[in-house]
């Protein structure tokens, strides 16, 4: 088992982890993250006990390093962590579209380094998250990620090369549900329904759908026709998603955020 633990960037998702492994048995002491502003720090030192510390003291002292900074601050963050970290540190990059190999070329030679893509249902302990290795990390660091990830959701192995892909489906899969709820939710409202009402039906409905899904192990296509009698409200429903084109705006809108996903790790190329 690791030991020092350090998370670089406490936003939502840095917390989330942080409190995750505490609740999951780390010892606080164990724990420790960096933060740009000096009030959210304070703020996490107060709630949780971690250490605040900068990113070179992190380096020294931690044996799993996790990036969870956003792709844009990625430079400055590595020309901090480079000169002070030891090869076998494993460093952990929670950074969408931001490849092994940056890393690699910019930290000591043979760092492993292991790339994940959460999403943000890690905050209540329900993140899909997809790990890859680098070339210097072995199954053995996979195995430590997936020790480290599992306490606040579900983790899969993929090969680098589909991490565009899964950041566009899991990692901004949840924006797409809310923003489907949020639009069901206004056409509750549309229909008379309270607003407090409208929610309610709908979050439920959301939530017991997934429950099936994930319980049943039944395709969604098989879940969607027990709903859809014949000549009922269900399917008058389902014909207007398909006139208007719902299906294919949906791949459309999948495929342009795996294409900007790709964009974010080519920015970092020649860096």
């Amino acid at each position: 088992m690791t030991n020092a633990i350090a998370v670089l960037g406490a936003g939502k998702i840095g917390e989330a982890l942080l409190s995750g492994l505490l609740t999951g048995g780390r010892r606080v002491d164990d724990l420790m993250f960096t933060e740009r502003h000096p009030e959210r720090a304070a703020e996490l030192t107060t709630r949780y006990g971690f250490r605040a510390v900068d990113v070179p003291t992190a380096a020294r002292a931690a044996d799993v390093i996790v990036v969870a900074v956003k792709p844009q601050d990625i430079e400055p963050l590595l020309d901090d962590l480079a000169p002070n970290l030891d090869r076998g540190t494993l460093v952990v990059s929670l950074c969408a579209g931001l490849p092994t190999a940056l890393y690699e070329r910019r930290l000591p030679e043979g760092v492993p380094v292991v790339r994940v893509m959460p999403n943000t249902p890690m905050v209540v302990g329900e993140a899909m998250s997809a790990i890859s290795p680098g070339r210097h990390a072995t199954g053995d660091h996979l195995s430590i990620v997936e020790e480290l990830l599992s306490v606040v959701g579900m983790v899969v192995r993929v090969p680098e090369s589909q991490q565009d892909a899964v950041t566009a489906l899991s990692g901004s899969g949840p924006a797409y549900f809310f923003y489907l709820v949020e639009a069901m939710i206004d056409a509750g409202i549309l229909l008379g329904l309270p607003r407090a009402v409208a929610e309610k039906l709908i979050i439920q409905s959301a939530v017991g759908a997934a429950t099936m899904l994930a319980k049943t192990g039944e395709h969604p296509v098989t879940l969607r026709e027990a709903v859809t009698s014949p000549a009922g409200t269900t399917i008058m429903a389902i014909r207007e998603l398909e006139k208007h084109g719902v299906r294919a705006a949906l791949l459309a809108a999948i495929e342009a955020a795996r294409d900007r996903s790709q964009e974010l790790g080519r920015q970092h190329e020649d860096g």
